[in-house]
């Protein structure tokens, strides 16, 4: 049996997912978001994101993190700037945690779970409720990118744990 968690990275909402089962069949799942306060400085932030993601890595204890890859849209480099940050804390926590880790790019996520790597954020959210046959919508639209990344570990990866 393998364990995957999925981290969708956010400095106001890091989205996480934790999917696990063996030979492709899924037996388990949870979701859920860290949220950070917008008053509070950037080092406050970043400080919650990394004890919280080193408490429940080492509470969940996965065999593969996989970490949504930094992209930057030329419209907007502060934001691609600021996720490299959130970004960062992420695999130094999970190097400190000592889990195996992979960044995916969000396309290739998009493509395993919704079958087009175009696909928008509903489109992903009902791919992937569809493939763990959950009957509501998964919210926050953090926490269903970070199960489609650990669903993407989970099919993609499983053969090298």
């Amino acid at each position: 049996m393998i364990k995957v968690v999925g981290i969708d990275p956010g400095l106001a909402g890091t989205g996480v997912g934790v999917v696990q089962g063996e030979n492709g069949q899924i037996v388990n799942y949870s979701f859920g978001s860290i949220n950070t306060d917008k008053k509070d400085p950037t080092c406050l932030r970043l400080n919650t994101i990394y004890t919280k993601i080193i408490d429940f890595l080492e509470k969940e204890n996965p065999d593969l993190v996989v970490i949504e890859d930094i992209y930057s849209l030329e419209k907007y480099p502060k934001s691609g700037i600021m996720l490299g940050k959130v970004v960062g804390v992420l695999l130094v926590a999970c190097y400190r945690t000592g889990v195996k880790i992979e960044e995916v790019s969000v396309r290739e996520a998009k493509k395993v779970v919704s079958g087009n790597g175009n696909a928008d954020k509903y489109q992903v959210e009902e791919s992937t409720r569809n493939i763990l046959n959950h009957k509501q919508p998964i919210r926050p639209f953090h926490a269903s990118d970070a199960l489609a990344l650990a669903l993407t570990g989970f099919f993609r990866y499983e053969t090298y744990l």
